[in-house]
């Protein structure tokens, strides 16, 4: 099963700021799923992301 995580825990994960989550969302930089009103983001989602930034800013 997939760990989904509210803004709140990806700001901590991601050592960020709340509204970066939340213009990140606005600028379709990352996405998520909107579940009774609350942004939930799948961590391994999350991860391949950030892998694939990484993986860029090596090239």
């Amino acid at each position: 099963m997939a760990k989904l995580m509210d803004v709140d825990e990806l700001a901590r994960y991601l050592k960020l700021q709340r509204q970066t989550i939340y213009n990140w969302l606005h600028d379709k930089k990352i996405s998520g799923i909107k579940v009774g009103g609350v942004w939930r983001f799948d961590r391994r989602e999350v991860d391949n992301w950030l892998k694939s930034k990484q993986q860029k800013s090596l090239s």
